[in-house]
């Protein structure tokens, strides 16, 4: 397990039923776990965008007396390293940036530590004929490339990636062919239609794994199984590279469950090298 503060973190926050402020709240604090120790309570409200109040009432429900206790243990727990931070200032803006993606994907690596949600998922995904794949604005280019590369050792792999009043018909269809799961990609900015289209789909009967930013996203309510991973926010957009590599990992579980993967692959690839496919 990592002993890095955003996992520190975390840990803090599993097990307590959050409201949807506190459940911003704590997001906010994982992805600036360094700075959050040294925060007033004013400081983190305005970072999380929330009242004062909130702040206060949110280091209750987690079983401090208030904000200050809350932030002596956090300072116990989560300690930082002034002399990397320090490093990171002599940074630019892109190296930030890509520093900051660095540490997204050591976060990934130590959540990793423990397999079993990733080899369940990859369980539920390999046994879903079709699977149908979610993916919408942002996150779209995630589903995409699941779905492409899915499509190689999976039966049948339908993506949606376009919103819209044919969503649902689309979800219903697959439920009808025989779907078991659904994976979704949901990343911020959160669009409601996403919620919406897992709530859909767990009333049609399948079980929802979602790939999402933080255990805290919108979407957690409408998850059967939610496995995060950290977007980087250090550029005018989002950058998904841990998103992406989970994508990845998840692709190598279901493959792993499929016990035909491995002759589906080398068929295609018969199939590339007749047809010249691809340029050696």
């Amino acid at each position: 397990m990592s002993d890095s503060p955003a996992a520190r973190l975390q840990k803090l926050f599993e097990g307590h039923r959050l409201t949807p402020t506190q459940r911003r709240i704590a997001h906010c604090m994982v992805r600036g776990a360094a700075d959050v120790p040294f925060l007033s309570s004013v400081e983190l409200a305005e970072l999380a965008g929330v009242s004062q109040p909130s702040v206060t009432r949110f280091a209750v429900a987690l079983g401090f007396d208030g904000y200050p206790a809350l932030r002596r243990h956090l300072r116990e727990v989560a300690p930082t390293e002034r002399a990397e931070a320090a490093q990171e200032d002599g940074y630019n803006e892109y190296q930030q940036a890509v520093q900051g993606e660095i540490e997204n994907l050591r976060q990934l690596s130590a959540m990793l530590a423990d397999p079993s949600p990733v080899e369940e998922a990859g369980r539920v995904l390999a046994a879903s004929r079709p699977l149908p794949v979610l993916g919408l604005r942002a996150a779209s280019s995630q589903a995409r490339g699941f779905a492409y590369f899915a499509a190689k050792v999976h039966p049948d792999v339908r993506l949606l990636d376009e919103g819209g009043s044919m969503l649902a018909d689309r979800i219903d269809a697959a439920a009808g062919a025989g779907a078991s799961a659904l994976l979704c990609f949901a990343l911020p900015r959160h669009p409601r239609e996403v919620a919406e289209a897992l709530d859909h789909a767990r009333a049609a009967g399948l079980k929802v794994v979602t790939v999402a930013d933080s255990a805290f996203a919108p979407v957690a309510r409408s998850s059967d199984l939610l496995i995060p991973a950290p977007v980087g926010t250090g550029l005018a957009f989002d950058t998904a590279c841990a998103p992406m590599l989970l994508g990845r990992v998840l692709l190598e579980a279901m493959a792993d469950a499929l016990p035909d993967a491995q002759a589906r692959l080398e068929a295609f690839d018969a199939r590339a090298a007749a047809r010249g496919l691809f340029v050696e």
